[in-house]
């Protein structure tokens, strides 16, 4: 899919789970009461890894073969693969735990598995043979087996331990929009710390000589995080973040590049190659597309283009979700913004005195991801593509008129030149504007002291369409203000911009929401299932909306605009000002 921007709305997950939306459903490994781990090694049980080094040719992610034997077999016996190697009591670091709670596991599994798995005779033999595929994640991994199920695991044995061949490497390239439209970011991970290593990148127009452009190096560490898991059990190194931007790019022009270090000892450490097409120039008339998504979670599956995963938990599983973004997040400007699973936590300068980042309080979503903000706490920006212009607010933030972000809000729906760039996009995590989801239709089908505020900037500034998460569902509204339908048509709107058109998009993945069973007049569409939202601008005056199912890629609903300039800078309530017919 060449000239395409994808926007990773509204929470990528990565926080501790809420519960309070319905449908909730907790992942898989916090279902293992680890507070009650216990070591119970026995001669007659072993397990082995192999190879004990991964990754010979270069390879950020490999598969592992974990042999086992247990002459005291069940069926609820598992593995867990750990990382770093060492995860027994004489390895933890001091938490705040009650004396009579030692932890006698340092950590969570990244990953666990039944030996019955792919063995459904374990139970009998006792023999089962395991694969596993990995990440490079910096650090040596090893793998236990458990008995006593979920709920009472105690160790049994454990393997011995195997890495990557270069367990430092550079990995993971996400790209987004820089600070102009012709400049693109590259942020990746990795082991080297700039006193080891400087970090850069090599790029170029593809088939002629390539050039260098420096990267900046950040991290954090455990006094950074704001609270527990994060802080605790859920803690692992993040290694070095490193974000390279590349300026002066030719507007949709095919770019190649990789990401390099230059070792201290004199030599070269490079990443594969990669590629992208740089953005068209604002105003450009040609054919545009941007895809949108929200409420990503965690889970090894894939549908479509859109990476289909269930809840993200805590600090370590970061690694993992920027692997399996990948493939899209190298090639496509990836755009993300902040919801209450990245920020919320008490007495950090959230809005919500909520526990939903599991004590990461924005920290690792502001380093892991570039956004072009004047400053990255602050999780609202602008950024253009072509014939669109986004303005993304921070919904974790103080919205509300007389605030900061309400100021920037009302600049960058101002700031649009809608003869270059007719398509104008509001973008928040939370439902700012309206949702008949289950919770929200106790509150009035929004965000407590949601749209009271923004209501009349989307109205002054004829937005065309506002996007929000949260609530993992579909749903499309008409084109509305204050409660009304601004247009009686269904799917097919033209003339002038009376209303602004809401869209939910948290079907990116993570559980699913339930709707009220009263559907409102101004609900035009809504679906409980996973999907994402597809743009595509044909030309200054026609845009189509489509959403798709991720299990088929099919249309499931739609809408166009279309309409001319003159409809654009038409009068609409607070759009302009008093005039008179004076011709002198």
């Amino acid at each position: 899919m060449r000239g395409v921007l994808l926007f990773l709305w509204l929470l990528v997950n990565m926080g501790l789970a809420s519960a309070r939306l319905n449908g909730y459903q907790e992942h898989p490994l916090s279902k293992i009461a680890f507070h009650k781990a216990t070591f119970g090694i026995r001669d007659s049980a072993s397990i082995r890894a192999r190879p004990s080094v991964i990754g010979k040719k270069g390879e950020d992610t490999d598969w592992v073969t974990v042999i086992l034997k247990n002459n005291e077999p069940s069926v609820d016996d598992w593995i867990g693969v750990f990382s770093p190697a060492n995860f027994n009591s004489s390895f933890c670091k001091p938490v705040d735990e009650p004396k009579n709670q030692k932890p006698y596991i340092c950590s969570s599994p990244i990953k666990f598995q039944y030996a019955n798995y792919s063995n459904s005779d374990y139970a009998k033999t006792g023999k089962a043979t395991v694969k596993f595929q990995l990440i490079n994640q910096r650090a040596d991994f090893s793998f236990a087996l458990f008995s006593g199920g979920l709920s009472n695991p105690k160790v049994v044995a454990f393997s011995n331990s195997i890495s990557f061949s270069n367990p430092k490497a550079p990995v993971y390239p996400r790209l987004a929009q820089g600070k102009s439209w012709d400049e693109m970011t590259v942020t990746w991970t990795s082991g080297y710390n700039i006193d080891e290593a400087v970090p850069f990148v090599e790029f170029g127009v593809k088939g002629e000589s390539l050039t260098r452009s420096p990267a900046a190096t950040l991290t954090f560490d455990q006094s950074s995080m704001c609270g527990g898991p994060a802080r605790t059990v859920g803690w692992r190194d993040p290694g070095f973040i490193h974000t390279s931007s590349l300026k002066d790019l030719w507007p949709n022009t095919e770019y190649v590049y990789r990401m390099g270090h230059y070792l201290s000892s004199g030599s070269y450490l490079w990443s594969k190659f990669y590629s992208f097409k740089s953005s068209p120039n604002p105003g450009q008339d040609s054919l545009q597309r941007v895809m949108v998504f929200g409420d990503m979670g965690k889970s090894e599956m894939v549908q479509m283009i859109i990476v289909i995963i269930s809840q993200m938990d805590i600090s370590f599983r970061w690694d993992q979700f920027t692997s399996q973004v990948e493939a899209i997040a190298s090639t496509k400007p990836y755009m993300v913004a902040s919801g209450n699973h990245e920020r919320d936590w008490p007495n950090s300068g959230s809005f919500y005195d909520a526990l939903s980042s599991g004590g990461e309080c924005g920290v690792v979503a502001e380093t892991m991801y570039y956004v072009p903000a004047e400053n990255r706490a602050k999780f609202w920006y602008s950024t253009d593509y072509g014939m669109f212009h986004f303005c993304i607010a921070d919904s974790e933030n103080d919205w509300r008129e007389g605030t900061e972000q309400y100021n920037f809000i009302e600049k960058c729906l101002a700031s649009a030149d809608r003869r270059k760039q007719p398509w104008l996009i509001f973008a928040a995590h939370r439902v700012l504007g309206y949702s008949s989801d289950f919770f929200y239709a106790q509150a009035d089908y929004e965000e407590v002291l949601g749209r009271e505020s923004l209501e009349k900037l989307w109205k002054k500034y004829k937005v065309d369409i506002a996007f929000f998460g949260h609530t993992h569902t579909y749903e499309r509204t008409c084109p509305i203000y204050q409660k009304q339908c601004t247009s009686t048509e269904k799917h097919h709107y033209s003339g002038t911009v009376n209303g602004t058109i809401h869209v939910i998009v948290g079907g990116g993945g993570s559980h699913l929401s339930n709707f009220t069973e009263d559907q409102p007049e101004w609900s035009i569409y809504r679906d409980e299932d996973f999907g994402f939202v597809k743009m595509t601008a044909y030309n200054h005056g026609y845009l189509l909306l489509e959403y798709k199912k991720s299990s088929d890629g099919e249309v499931y609903d739609y809408f166009t605009i279309k309409r001319e300039y003159k409809d654009v800078v038409a009068c609409v309530l607070d759009s302009c000002h008093q005039t008179t017919n004076s011709t002198t």
